[in-house]
């Protein structure tokens, strides 16, 4: 059963992989629309992981109590050691690509804001931002 919660795991973790790469690929080119169809695809994927990943904690933790004397490299088989370790390297992959996509996903956060701000000026009010003036641009006369 742990073989098969870490081959599920990791195909779970290239899926993750590839979408985060797809959204990057399009963040560059301002193709917004794909990203958001893709979060439902995503999120599912993430679901997954996070449950085969309980299943495989659950299932060393009930060889651990089943072999209390047997450190866990002698209770796993060469398949299950390679599993884990290409688990490792795709968790270290994820970890890079997703710093990648969050600097391009702040830097056009920032570019956003800054527009936003540049269009209706804001200051806080306490902890709340109030527009300083009226803005001119965004009036509507009926």
């Amino acid at each position: 059963m742990l073989s098969h919660h870490l081959i599920g795991a990791l195909a779970d973790l290239k899926d993750i992989i590839e979408i985060t790469k797809s959204d990057i690929n399009d963040i560059k080119e301002a193709k917004h629309d794909q990203q958001f169809e893709r979060l439902p695809l995503k999120e599912e994927k993430l679901k997954s992981f996070e449950s085969k990943k309980a299943m495989i904690d659950h299932e060393i933790s009930s060889l651990m109590i089943t072999s209390p004397g047997v450190e866990l490299p002698q209770l796993l088989d060469e398949t299950q050691h390679k599993a884990l370790a290409d688990l490792k390297v795709e968790l270290s992959n994820l970890r890079e690509i997703n710093k990648k996509y969050a600097k391009f996903v702040l830097s056009i956060s920032n570019l956003y804001n800054a527009f936003l701000e540049r269009l209706v000026p804001t200051e806080m009010d306490g902890y709340e931002k109030r527009a300083t003036r009226n803005p001119s641009l965004l009036e509507v006369r009926v």
